[in-house]
């Protein structure tokens, strides 16, 4: 259902602890690394495959250097005409990457990756592999480096196939997020630096045997291109510590089983006063399509009327003050609520979420109910481990101004603070399950557990950009807890259902589509 993804930190100790047990060499690694980099290259494009051509690779001082030169030798021993450029000194690579340099060496000569070096070449190549930086970076990119790398990009590339090793050099591989250039010096300040990943307009990056955390965040998905995985002959990939896992698929229970109408759970929405409906009726129909048995839209009396000529199968119950929620709530077969769609600011709308929050069910809490909660000399005093929020990027920064202020710092060096890292830290606040929106969205819950939904390469669905499309995922959220998942599984099963109807109707959707979506994707899963 879902991957683990790994931070560089643990795919080293995945790497040493298979060198360690004896059952394969560092150099035996990169040698297959560099070999499924090349089937996997010749596998994307037949056509190179087809008629060998020329390559250019730009190895680096570290490991991943060491798998580029793998590659220049296995290209040059399929036919093709590689030229090598190395940045750093030679003196210095590691073990395994000198002997890969000197391997190379008895093929062709090394040239040192300069911005002269790049100029005056009189062809674009076939191929241009990216083996500057890997998964390791985790310092400051040099200025020199950056311009010889934007020099040769804007020369050479254009037509040109782009590949990273294992991610573009100048990403990081646990926020994804670009790693700073240098400062130019004074004679080159009008000439601004680049990172190298954005400056290489990569096409196809090669995870070596896993993801990692920072593929799927930040600008890594912009920079990646497209992602793929090399096998390079790890078994298992268990580590101590989970970081973080992708989600490819809804959790168990979102299936419905036999049952009637209350085994599967009654969810109410809470609406805004009149004109001000339409997010919690976009809510409850997400509730009501993912499978709650009965969902409910309680209004104030003045917007009694324009719920009443919009809705069918969603129930409506007037609901004026925090008493009168009360009231209702004591039917214990309502188990779960949507509070924020559409709500207000108002006094009333504050008490509402009180008599709600005490109630202690399960509730999903979006949009003006997390603004109402961040204005608060304490927003989460309330909260318990049912609550779900579903803040986006702003939000986000007003109920954990400070988290916000971390994540938003340049990654000068690494490990970076990562969107992950934010979002484990704000549920660990909040004690409760935080589902962070964006293209890279992230859930997290109190224990520390976090995942990924990535809207990102081959999922990617921006059709979502529209008014309302939240308000759906929040009602989504809610059928979900409704129908008994955990927080932290309804959280991300519905961010992927979210995605996947949004994917299943494509262009010029709107957010009333998307509830009307579902019942398509929840076919496919059953088939």
């Amino acid at each position: 259902m879902d991957n683990l993804l790994l931070t560089a930190a643990q795919m080293r100790a995945l790497e040493q602890a298979a060198i360690d047990s004896g059952v394969v060499t560092g150099l035996e690694l990169m040698e297959r690394a560099g070999t499924g980099a090349v089937d996997a290259i010749l596998d994307e494009w037949p056509d190179l495959a087809a008629a060998p051509g020329r390559a250019v690779v730009l190895c680096g001082p570290g490991n991943n250097g060491g798998d580029g030169f793998v590659v220049a030798r296995v290209l040059v021993g399929r036919g093709w005409d590689v030229e090598v450029f190395l940045y750093g000194d030679a003196e210095k690579l590691p073990p395994d990457a000198r002997v890969n340099y000197e391997r190379w060496r008895e093929v062709g000569e090394v040239q040192t990756l300069t911005g002269r070096d790049m100029d005056g070449r009189g062809y674009v190549p076939d191929l241009t592999i990216d083996a500057i930086f890997g998964t390791g970076l985790s310092r400051t990119l040099s200025w020199e480096l950056c311009d010889a790398v934007k020099q040769y990009a804007w020369t050479f590339t254009q037509g040109t196939r782009v590949v990273a090793l294992d991610i573009p050099s100048g990403l990081s591989a646990e926020s994804g997020r670009r790693i700073p250039c240098a400062d130019p010096p004074e004679d080159r300040l009008a000439f601004p630096t680049v990172s190298p990943a954005a400056a290489l307009a990569i096409d196809l990056t090669l995870a070596f045997h896993a993801p990692k955390i920072g593929h799927y965040l930040g600008d890594a998905p912009a920079d990646c291109g497209r992602l793929r995985v090399v096998d390079i002959g790890l078994n298992g990939g268990a580590t101590d510590v989970e970081t973080a896992r992708l989600v490819c698929g809804p959790f168990e229970g979102v299936a419905k089983a036999s049952g009637h109408k209350y085994d599967h759970g009654h969810a109410i929405v809470l609406t805004g006063g009149m004109g001000l409906t339409g997010a919690a009726r976009l809510a409850a129909r997400g509730a009501l399509r993912i499978g709650a048995g009965l969902v409910t839209c309680v209004a104030p009396g003045p917007a009694m009327m324009e719920c009443a000529v919009q809705l069918t199968a969603v129930m409506l119950r007037r609901c004026d003050d925090a008493a009168a929620l009360a009231d209702l709530l004591e039917d214990d077969r309502i188990n779960a609520l949507c509070l924020g769609p559409g709500m207000g600011l108002s006094d009333r709308a504050g008490d509402l979420i009180d008599a709600a929050l005490s109630a202690r069910r399960h509730i999903a809490l979006d949009a003006d109910a997390l603004t109402i909660l961040a204005e608060r000399d304490d927003p989460f005093a309330m909260l318990h481990h049912d609550c779900v929020l579903t803040p986006h990027g702003g939000e986000f920064a007003s109920l954990f101004p400070d988290i916000a202020e971390r994540l938003n710092v340049p990654a000068m060096e690494g490990p970076a603070y990562s969107k992950v890292d934010a979002t484990r830290d704000a549920a660990d606040r909040a004690g409760c399950t935080v589902l962070f929106k964006g293209m890279d969205t992230v859930i997290a819950d109190e224990k520390g557990n976090a995942r990924i939904n990535a809207a990102v390469y081959d999922r990617a669905a921006p059709w979502l950009a529209t008014a309302g499309a939240g308000d759906v995922l929040a009602g989504i959220i809610a059928g979900l807890l409704a129908r008994g998942l955990s927080p932290l599984d309804a959280a991300s099963s519905a961010a992927w259902l979210h995605v996947e109807a949004a994917r299943a109707f494509g262009p010029g959707l709107i957010a009333e589509d998307l509830p009307e979506m579902l019942p398509q994707v929840l076919a496919a899963l059953e088939r």
